[in-house]
Formats: C-alpha cells, sequence, structure tokens
C-alpha cells in the first residue's frame, strides 16, 4: 500500500456500498477535476480515512461491515479533521442531528442533485484548506501536507510512504497503545507479517531519534516525543 501524495490536489474519498452511485460519483467528480478513491464498506473507508490524506470524505449513512456514523466516530477518535460529506436516505431532523453529533460538516439527503453535492463539497474543500495541517509530537511537529518532520531545532526530515502512515496513525492518537497486528492491518494491509511494523518502527527511530516510537511491553507501541 503507498499513501497517495498529500500534495495531489482535492483527493476525496467515497465510502458508498451502492455500485452505480459510486460510478457514476466517480465520473461526475473526475470531471471536475478532482481525484477520487471509493471505499465500498466502512472497514475499507476506515483503512484508507487513517493511511491516506483527502480533501473532503463522502460517507454513506448505512454501510457494510462497518456502519457509517461508527465510521465518522473512530475517525473522529483518531484525531482526522478532514471535512465530512454524510450522503444517506435517512432524512428525518433526527438523523440529520445523529449524523453532525457523529462529526459530520454537512449533510445530503438521497436523491440528490449533482450541481448541489458538487457546491458543498467546494464550501467543505475551502473550509479544509483553512485549518492547520500539522500535528504534534512533543517538541517537534508532523507536516502532513509534506510528509516532513519538525524538529525542534527546526530542522525538517522527510518520510517515506509507509514511514509517515505509521507515525500519523501514532500522532493521530497519541495515547492510544497499538498492537503490532492493529498496525499491520492499518499502515500495511497486504503485508501478512506483524514484523513489518517493527520493521518500520526501526526506520522511524533511525530517522527521528529512539523515544519518537514508544514500546510499551506486551501491548505494542504508541506515540513518544522527539
Amino acid at each position: 500500500m503507498a499513501v497517495q501524495d498529500v500534495r495531489d490536489p482535492r483527493r476525496l474519498l467515497v465510502v458508498e456500498d451502492d455500485c452505480e452511485l459510486v460510478t457514476m460519483l466517480v465520473e461526475v467528480l473526475n470531471g471536475e477535476g478532482y481525484a477520487v478513491d471509493a471505499a465500498a464498506d466502512g472497514q475499507r473507508g476506515l483503512h484508507l480515512g487513517l493511511t491516506r490524506r483527502y480533501d473532503v470524505l463522502v460517507i454513506d449513512r448505512r454501510l457494510p461491515v462497518l456502519d457509517g456514523l461508527d465510521l465518522l466516530r473512530r475517525l473522529r477518535s483518531r484525531a482526522v479533521r478532514t471535512p465530512v460529506l454524510l450522503l444517506t436516505a435517512m432524512g428525518t431532523v433526527h438523523d440529520r442531528v445523529d449524523g453532525l453529533d457523529a462529526g459530520a460538516d454537512d449533510y445530503v439527503t438521497k436523491p440528490f442533485a449533482f450541481d448541489e453535492l458538487s457546491a458543498r463539497l467546494r464550501v467543505l474543500c475551502r473550509r479544509g484548506h483553512e485549518g492547520a495541517d500539522v500535528l504534534r509530537i512533543g517538541s517537534g511537529r508532523l507536516h502532513i501536507g509534506h510528509r516532513e518532520v519538525e524538529l525542534a531545532d527546526g530542522e525538517r526530515v522527510g518520510l517515506a510512504a509507509r514511514e509517515f502512515a505509521l507515525l500519523w496513525v501514532l500522532a493521530s492518537h497519541p495515547d492510544l497503545v497499538y498492537s503490532r497486528d492493529q498496525l499491520r492491518r492499518l499502515v500495511f494491509q497486504e503485508t501478512p507479517a506483524s514484523s513489518i511494523v517493527d520493521t518500520y518502527v526501526y526506520y522511524l527511530r533511525r530517522k527521528l531519534g529512539h523515544q519518537v516510537v514508544r514500546t510499551v511491553r506486551g501491548l505494542g507501541y504508541r506515540l513518544g516525543a522527539l
């Protein structure tokens, strides 16, 4: 798995299990200049949302494997602040409130006009670019938009795609301890051996110092400090 170049303009993730709708969305949005990734279930959407950088996430309310609201809550709990547009056939006020309370930024009820959807996405893209693109790591900072770590003395260290993805997952929720198997599934999905995690922890420590990733004996890893 390769983390996409976060400097690509206007990247969208569409999490929707209606294949016909996804096909139409990808075609229309590609025509408007967006680069679109698609996921057919909430678990795949969670993996992409945690390991790749997007301008906006478009999430269906009802998804297989992991419900849309559960997906949204998990992303927000991991400090993913990307603007989210919910798609749903459930259009009551109660449903809208549930979506907004879960962390959605906007809400479109099916069936919808593509012109309206496009306008709402433009607003959310502008909103997303106004926010900070930085995560704190002790006295240093992870610059998400450039895949770089800024050390306390101002020096910047570039990261390879998988190094960045691993550090981003850890930094997004700094108090959480991840097992090796959890990190393998989130960052190195196609690699069966959990030892790949140890290898990339070694790479990060070699570049940024041993304390950047803490080993929690018997449990796994968590974010450390620079």
